[in-house]
């Protein structure tokens, strides 16, 4: 078939100079055993030439790149009584995601095999891992310090540098990201040219330089900053975040409203906490004869927590996003995947996420906290209005991690866990700060007075007997308590 793209990345291919590591040009079909070869030599010898890809072609001849066209088919292709593609994925380990491609190249017939780069391991095909040194395939093992140099730049699987959308136009680059929110949330100057834009677009790994002239848009580009997320493909799409309000304190209760944003998670970014704080809930005070109001969850604990569940979401999953659900007594923030560190430890841990490009340019833009902030803020903000303690919840089917902020209730309405969680979440923060949680600090975190001294020893006690606190000195109890693990 003419595929545009194919043919661009074919010819591209062929102009290359010298020897490629990535590439093997062939007449016809060879032997499937030497086909697995270059599987795993080509998937090998991309990681260690940092390109997504390796390629079989056939229909080129190797000493002057013309092409001659083949009459290799793959679709017809057969190893004993398997199709050539089924046998070399069962040969392969871990199983690639190869594919054959044919392309009716205007000089000749062509078809090309895709070998996406080694991710977690080298590609072996028959428990033997290759690589390619000009055009020979030796044994991976042969060489250690090549062995060594492809584990050191083995990593897991990196969403963001995936390709959104490829083979596009400048203009139509321009027409599916909103580059000038970019320019605004990053604080660059608008360069007065196209190759100015696209050069920090591609900067910042937004977009990347395609075959023939064109462009792709990353996932790390659709999923901040695309005018709409919907013109992407399906799995892209379901990353939009939704929101849900009920009139009740279960899923069972009425929907009020429903919203899902369509735009990338930093051009939509203050739209989101807009809508929502327009429909929080909030209480009237006096202060110093005046009435003034306050939202019933601090605007920042609800800012951070988002931008959390943006940020630490594993993208691997399908068909899920981050969601926002309000209720009466509580609001709930959802992302996909478990956290990379126990929730214990969110108040104080350096955060882990697998979508670092994501978090660095989210704070870069101070969408968010700073590095290692954010849970602390949201723990400081939910004190300050003597709320009860958040709770983060982790789930396994299906893989999710849930913040949740609930309503104003005094001491005297929050359960035994409720009271363990923010002795130890006040215990926590007071250590942050270089200090030790004593009685009168936990009284007035829950603001109590002196005479409830007895309930708030029992909570400390409590919170002891489970192991989440200790004395900060064993032989002076007076000298206050330390997170256990400190």
């Amino acid at each position: 078939m003419k595929n545009p793209r194919l043919i661009a990345l074919i010819d591209d291919l062929r102009q290359a100079s010298g020897e490629s590591p990535c590439v093997e040009f062939k007449e016809n079909y060879s032997d499937p055993k030497k086909i697995g070869v270059y599987v795993s030599a080509l998937a090998n010898s991309a990681v260690l030439a940092d390109k997504p890809f390796g390629y079989v072609i056939w229909g080129v001849r190797d000493h002057d790149r013309a092409v001659v066209g083949t009459r290799f088919k793959s679709e017809t292709a057969r190893v004993g009584n398997q199709p050539l593609e089924l046998w070399l994925t069962q040969h392969l380990t871990p199983n690639a995601a190869i594919s054959f491609e044919t392309v009716d190249h205007p000089d000749g017939r062509i078809v090309i095999l895709q070998v996406p780069a080694a991710s977690a391991s080298p590609v072996e095909f028959d428990r033997a891992a290759y690589f390619r040194i000009g055009s020979a395939t030796p044994r991976l093992a042969d060489h250690p310090e090549r062995q060594r140099a492809l584990w050191e730049k083995l990593r897991p699987y990196l969403w963001e540098s995936g390709v959104a959308a490829q083979f596009l136009t400048g203009d139509e680059i321009l027409d599916s990201i909103d580059y000038t929110n970019y320019f605004d949330l990053t604080r660059q100057r608008l360069p007065d040219n196209r190759k100015g834009i696209f050069d920090r677009l591609e900067q910042d790994n937004l977009i990347s330089m395609d075959v023939g002239g064109r462009w792709n848009i990353t996932n790390l580009g659709a999923i901040l900053f695309a005018k709409c997320l919907e013109k992407f493909d399906t799995m892209l799409a379901a990353r939009s975040l939704r929101f849900t309000a009920y009139n009740g304190s279960d899923r069972h209760a009425m929907v009020t409203h429903r919203k899902d944003w369509k735009r990338g998670y930093a051009v939509g970014f203050s739209e989101f906490l807009s809508y929502i704080d327009g429909l929080l809930p909030a209480n009237e005070y006096i202060v110093q004869a005046f009435r003034v109001e306050r939202k019933l969850f601090p605007e920042v604990a609800i800012r951070e927590l988002i931008a959390n569940a943006l940020i630490h979401q594993d993208m691997t999953l399908v068909g899920a996003g981050p969601t926002i659900e309000l209720f009466c007594d509580r609001i709930e923030i959802t992302n996909p995947g478990t956290p990379l560190i126990e929730p214990n430890r969110l108040i104080d841990a350096v955060p882990r996420t697998r979508n670092v490009a994501l978090a660095a340019l989210m704070r870069r833009m101070h969408l968010c906290e700073e590095l290692g902030t954010g849970i602390d803020k949201v723990i400081s903000e939910v004190e300050l209005y003597q709320l009860p303690p958040p709770d983060f919840r982790v789930y396994q089917q299906p893989r999710g991690t849930r913040a949740v902020l609930f309503a104003p209730r005094g001491f005297s309405a929050m359960n035994v866990d409720e009271r363990v969680r923010a002795c130890y979440q006040h215990t926590v923060l007071r250590y942050l700060a270089g200090g030790h949680m004593r009685n009168a600090s936990l009284r007035e975190r829950f603001g109590v007075d002196a005479k409830s001294r007895a309930q708030i020893s029992k909570v400390i006690s409590a919170t002891v007997e489970r192991n989440l606190i200790r004395p900060a000195d064993q032989t002076h109890p007076q000298s206050g308590y330390i997170p256990s693990w400190a």
